[in-house]
């Protein structure tokens, strides 16, 4: 037993196998460490372009930042938290009018995230049943997404001209819903302006986003559920919202955090000087960094902004998380 053990471990010893075991170590750390290379010069990119310029503005918060310093910003006075001391100070004008710009993005946000997820959600279900046009019908739905941002802004700023615009000719000459065109670009009216043309330009991505997850149901679910007497409403409460509950989870954030940061639609539809009705936290800090030439109050008013995203996605997460848990489980 002794002499055939002794002969079976020289047999491993001398067999090529056992000579190239060592070997194939460093290629295989080789082929391990390759997809990391691979992601290096996006990883590199990525910390160029945002994390970079994010820890610039950090700093940038604590300094006394004005257009006294722009040439060498770094000579700035260290401000300390009188930025931000002054930021959430509601009583003092800078406070009180960032209050106001985030009450005003908060109810924006709400009312187009909402109409965004419902009319793109209806539309998807709309388009599950085969018809004839169905794909041009698709295609057409997604215009105003694959448009870019500023040719489709601009088309509603002059539809939304007082004289000649499109949309006083419907309401007030052809519908006569109203006694006078309206100003819809200043006053109250500006609001539901913005609002108008953020959910026309983002429910086709909640549309694209609930038709792809639609295509994960089973038909058979449907069919099923038919037999049994269930109506659409029914098969829709049911079947396809609780199936669609983990791509609305993820629908419903990108397009919060989408639509709180926008700050392109507004731009175009405004310019530099938004309404009072709406102005949002964006185009707010906007005109404080760069039309005050506070940067300082600005850099501190965009942490701010970043801290209650964080926030408010922290939150958001751990409670749908637990909610779906259990249905997981």
């Amino acid at each position: 037993m002794t002499t055939t053990a002794t002969e079976q471990a020289a047999v491993r010893k001398d067999s090529p196998g056992a000579a190239d075991g060592p070997r194939r170590r460093p290629g295989r750390i080789r082929r391990i460490g390759l997809p990391y290379l691979l992601l290096l010069p996006a990883l590199i990119l990525e910390l160029l372009v945002h994390l970079v310029p994010m820890v610039i503005g950090v700093v940038m918060s604590f300094k006394e930042l004005t257009q006294f310093y722009i040439r060498d910003w770094g000579t700035a006075p260290w401000a300390g938290l009188d930025n931000y001391a002054m930021s959430v100070d509601f009583n003092a004008p800078v406070g009180e009018a960032l209050l106001h710009s985030f009450l005003v993005t908060v109810a924006f946000t709400l009312l187009s995230v909402g109409l965004c997820w419902l009319i793109g959600t209806a539309a998807a279900i709309a388009m599950q049943d085969t018809f004839r046009g169905r794909g041009l019908l698709r295609a057409l739905f997604l215009v105003p997404y694959a448009l870019p941002v500023y040719a489709a802004v601009i088309t509603w700023v002059f539809m939304f001209q007082h004289d000649n615009g499109l949309v006083n000719h419907v309401l007030h000459d052809q519908l006569h819903l109203t006694d006078k065109p309206s100003f819809w670009l200043i006053g109250d009216n500006s609001f539901y302006a913005l609002l108008t043309v953020s959910v026309w330009k983002g429910w086709p991505f909640a549309f694209l986003i609930v038709m792809a997850g639609l295509q994960n149901i089973p038909r058979e679910l449907y069919e099923a559920a038919a037999l049994d007497g269930a109506g659409v409403w029914q098969q829709i409460r049911r079947i396809t919202l609780p199936s669609l509950s983990a791509v609305n989870q993820v629908l419903v954030l990108v397009l919060f955090l989408w639509t709180f940061n926008d700050f392109n639609t507004p731009y175009v539809l405004f310019g530099k000087a938004a309404p009072e009705a709406a102005d949002l936290v964006s185009v707010h800090i906007y005109q404080t960094s760069f039309v005050t030439w506070n940067f300082g109050a600005g850099s501190a008013m965009s942490v701010l902004l970043l801290l209650f995203l964080l926030i408010v996605t922290g939150v958001y997460l751990a409670v749908t998380s637990r909610g779906r848990r259990p249905a997981d489980a």
